[in-house]
C-alpha cells in the first residue's frame, strides 16, 4: 500500500473512533454535548501531559489533531512550551499562544455566520 494512502486511512481511522466515542457517548449515556466537550479536551491535555497523545498524534495525524481532544493536545503543547520557554508566566501565556489562531477563526467564522443565516426561535 501506498505510505500516503495509509497515513490518509490511519488519520481517517483515528478521527472515526475518536467521533464515535464521542457519538457512542450522547446516544447510550445522559451525559449532555457540552461536557463531552469539556471531557474530551481535558482528556486531550491529560494524554498529552503523560505523554500517550504524541503517540496517536504521531500514527493518526490531523485525525488525532482535529478532534476536541486535539485542542486539548494544542493546550497542553503550548504550556510546555511556553514554560520552557518564559518560565511560570508560561503556564498562564502558553495555551492560549498555541490556539488563539484556532479561537479566532471560530469566533470570526461564527460572527459572519450569525449575518448571513437567519435563527428560529427555540421551542
Amino acid at each position: 500500500m501506498n505510505l500516503e494512502i495509509s497515513n490518509y486511512l490511519l488519520s481517517f481511522l483515528i478521527g472515526g473512533i475518536l467521533c464515535a466515542v464521542a457519538q457512542v457517548l450522547l446516544d447510550r449515556t445522559k451525559i449532555t454535548m457540552a461536557r463531552i466537550l469539556v471531557l474530551y479536551v481535558v482528556t486531550g491535555v491529560i494524554l498529552t501531559a503523560v505523554g500517550i497523545y504524541d503517540k496517536i498524534v504521531e500514527i493518526g495525524g490531523a485525525g488525532a489533531k482535529i478532534p476536541l481532544t486535539g485542542f486539548g493536545y494544542a493546550l497542553a503543547k503550548g504550556v510546555t512550551t511556553a514554560i520552557n520557554e518564559k518560565g511560570f508566566i508560561g503556564i498562564f501565556t502558553g495555551g492560549l499562544s498555541a490556539t488563539s489562531s484556532g479561537i479566532a477563526i471560530a469566533i470570526f467564522l461564527g460572527f459572519l455566520i450569525c449575518l448571513i443565516a437567519k435563527s428560529k426561535p427555540v421551542k
